[in-house]
C-alpha cells in the first residue's frame, strides 16, 4: 500500500451503521473517496466486518479501474451496504490509499464519529488500538445517543 506519502492519522473514526436496519457493521470506519472516482464518497475500514456483513452475488470489475469487487449485505436486514475489494488493481495500490479493503456506500451507511477513552474527544485514527474489530459484537446494543456521548 502506498501510504507513506499519505497520513491519515488526523481522520475521525466512526462506528458505521446500516441505514435500512441500523446495525453496527463496524467501530472501526473512516471517511473515504474512490479512488477512481473522488466525487463518490463512501465509508472504509480496515478489518473485515465480523458477524455482520457476508458476501453476495458473483465477483465483479469496475468500467474505471481492474479492481476485483464482490458486494457485500448486512447479515440482519440483507440490504446491500458496500463491498470488499478482493483484489486492487496496480494503479489503486500505487495511488494514495488507506489501506482499507472494506468500502461502504454512502447511500447504505451512516457512521457516528467515535470519542476517545475520554469520552470527550473525538477518536482519530492515529490513536486507534490496532485489531479491536471483535468488540464489535458487543457494541451492538449500545444505543446511538452512547455513542455521541
Amino acid at each position: 500500500m502506498s501510504t507513506s506519502s499519505c497520513t491519515f492519522e488526523d481522520r475521525c473514526v466512526a462506528v458505521l451503521c446500516c441505514r435500512f436496519c441500523q446495525q453496527v457493521l463496524s467501530s472501526r470506519g473512516m471517511k473515504a473517496v474512490l479512488l477512481a472516482d473522488t466525487d463518490i464518497d463512501l465509508y472504509s475500514t480496515d478489518i473485515p466486518p465480523s458477524g455482520t456483513v457476508d458476501f453476495i452475488g458473483s465477483c465483479y470489475f469496475t468500467e474505471i479501474c481492474k479492481c476485483k469487487l464482490k458486494n457485500i449485505a448486512c447479515l440482519k436486514c440483507g440490504n446491500i451496504v458496500g463491498y470488499h475489494v478482493i483484489s486492487p488493481c496496480k494503479p489503486c495500490l500505487l495511488s494514495c490509499n488507506n489501506g482499507h479493503f472494506w468500502m461502504f456506500h454512502s447511500q447504505a451507511v451512516f457512521g457516528i464519529n467515535r470519542l476517545d477513552s475520554s469520552g470527550v474527544n473525538v477518536l482519530l485514527w492515529g490513536n486507534l488500538p490496532d485489531l479491536e474489530e471483535s468488540t464489535d459484537e458487543d457494541m451492538s446494543c449500545i444505543s446511538e445517543e452512547e455513542y455521541i456521548r
